[in-house]
């Protein structure tokens, strides 16, 4: 794939560091058969995860922040993290508790069915000034979040206020994906109180235009759902970016996704992404049959981090990304296994 030079960002031979909590998803199948066989499917993920992991299949240089308790579980999750090539030494051993969720198999974490067991995880009660943000930040020229880490606690609200500063002052490019899970958001601060404070920081943010809307305030047209067309939705994308950029000046580049799941015909799939005042839209992908939808949009943030050290142009940057995401549907776990070459290969143009 040839690339062009993207003077946006320019990564100087570093890498990536994300930041945010390890989970174990559980898949209890719907009909209960994991009673009598005494058998429950265990994944290793978190969006922060998935992203970093994907970055080192890639050949991005890729590291990982996160907080769990010093056990021999640990243990095994940090040779289970290197055995993928992203780097685990900044993995803060601490606390009591690792974060859990359960999800049947099939479903994604929006779907109402989810159940949390997080309360009081090690990175959930990460405190301010904990953390060494000049050591962490050693070699590193993007910073990745997502709006789990602040749906946690406040206290971790600060932690990613701390990161922010630091990385914004010290010219690191920042990204955040708008991650709207509504039942983690229970210390008692909505997301539109919390999130624009942390959004001014960012350079790059990722999302849908039902999560900007709650989460950064920007307008939706009230019969977005209603008119239901490839037009509607793409107008709406170049609104809500816009509306982004204004409220939010130090953002470069806005991206949004659009999976629209049908429970008869599959999954319908597309993206959008404004930079420079330029609007992009990718190809429709969609499929009748699909894997697993937990990561697909973790896989798209980190096509756009991907494209960003490669130094495609905007539109290469997204048309990669969207083909990774759409492939990731067809992984069992909660990162993608695709490597570059058939993810380049599948790209559909618009």
């Amino acid at each position: 794939m040839s690339t062009t030079e993207n003077p946006r960002f320019n990564p100087a031979g570093k890498g990536v560091l994300s930041f945010g909590e390890l989970l174990l998803r559980i898949c209890p199948d719907a009909n209960g058969d994991w009673l009598q066989t005494n058998q429950l499917p265990v994944y290793v993920g978190g969006a922060e995860l998935n992203v970093a992991s994907a970055l080192a299949l890639w050949d991005v240089s890729s590291a990982y922040l996160t907080a769990i308790p010093d056990n021999m579980l640990s243990r095994q999750l940090i040779g289970y993290i290197e055995a993928r090539k992203v780097n685990a030494d900044r993995i803060s051993l601490q606390g009591k508790r690792m974060g859990i969720y359960y999800l049947t198999a099939g479903e994604d974490v929006k779907h109402a069915g989810v159940i949390y067991d997080r309360a009081h995880s090690a990175f959930a009660e990460l405190q301010p000034g904990a953390i060494n943000w000049p050591e962490v930040f050693k070699g590193i020229s993007w910073f990745h979040f997502s709006a789990i880490c602040p749906a946690l606690s406040e206290n971790v609200v600060a932690v990613c206020a701390e990161a922010l500063q630091y990385a914004s002052e010290n010219g690191i490019f920042i990204s955040l994906d708008l991650n709207y899970r509504a039942k983690l958001w229970q210390y008692g601060k909505q997301p539109i109180a919390i999130m624009p404070q942390l959004a001014r920081y960012v350079d790059l943010i990722m999302g849908n235009v039902w999560a900007a809307e709650l989460m950064l305030g920007t307008p939706l047209a009230a019969d977005l759902k209603a008119r239901d067309t490839e037009q509607g939705y793409l107008e709406q994308a170049e609104i809500t970016s816009k509306a982004i950029i204004s409220l939010f000046p130090k953002c470069k580049v806005v991206a949004n996704t659009y999976r629209f799941d049908f429970m008869e015909s599959g999954i319908k799939y597309h993206t959008t992404l404004y930079a420079d005042e330029q609007f992009y839209r990718s190809a429709v992908y969609s499929t009748p049959d699909y894997v697993d939808k937990v990561g697909s949009g973790d896989c798209f943030m980190a096509g756009l981090i991907y494209g960003h050290f490669q130094g495609h142009n905007d539109q290469q940057i997204l048309d990669f990304a969207t083909a990774a995401a759409f492939n990731k549907l067809f992984v069992a776990s909660d990162a993608t296994s695709t490597k570059t070459a058939e993810i380049y290969a599948s790209i559909k143009k618009t």
